[in-house]
């Protein structure tokens, strides 16, 4: 027997599907701005991600210019490492191309499981922010590497170290590019037990 969940909308799952299932990592923006609203419609629906214990263990920073002047500063150094100028400045010309910046950090635990348990509730939130945007034709790109393990980055942000760690840094804005992707069918990463 099929159950029907009581909505107060009718979902198109196939639109839904394919709106899951198109969303990509964009790495070219256009230069235009996303409204502020739509970033903050997106953190509202982000929060209702799945929390064990019901921790909400997420925080969104979203960069302003002179933060995003510091991160890219420091992003630039770690990348440019031992790199010639013209290799710098152009890492630098990269990361001022991205029209939006958004730091997810989550809370830190000493208990193991709790922190791998909010590090996953983090994650489902950075979805739901990536997957609403995605809907509203903003394209994002999760990144993480060096910089997120750099308290340097902790210090930009005005976070003391110990109290937060860095979920991601996420790029967003209107696509310049989408690029095409696949994945394993079904049969290759699921298995039915008796």
């Amino acid at each position: 027997m099929s159950r029907t969940i009581e909505s107060p909308f009718v979902l198109d799952l196939e639109r839904y599907a394919e709106s899951i299932k198109s969303r990509r990592s964009i790495n070219l923006f256009e230069p235009e701005l996303v409204p502020d609203s739509l970033i903050q419609a997106a953190i509202e629906v982000a929060r209702w991600a799945p929390n064990h214990k019901k921790t909400e263990p997420w925080y969104f920073h979203i960069l302003g210019p002179e933060t995003r002047r510091k991160t890219i500063g420091l992003i630039t150094e770690i990348k440019s490492a031992g790199q010639p100028d013209t290799f710098r400045a152009g890492v630098a010309a990269r990361l001022n191309a991205v029209p939006g910046w958004l730091v997810i950090t989550c809370d830190v635990s000493e208990d193991v499981i709790r922190q791998m348990e909010d590090f996953a509730a983090c994650s489902c939130a950075a979805q739901n922010l990536m997957l609403y945007l995605w809907a509203a034709g903003v394209g994002v790109k999760w990144t993480t590497g060096k910089v997120v393990r750099d308290e340097r980055l902790l210090k930009i942000l005005g976070i003391d170290t110990g109290t937060r760690m860095i979920v991601g840094l996420f790029w967003y804005g209107y696509p310049g590019m989408v690029p095409e992707q696949t994945r394993k069918p079904v049969t290759e990463i699921s298995t039915v037990l008796d």
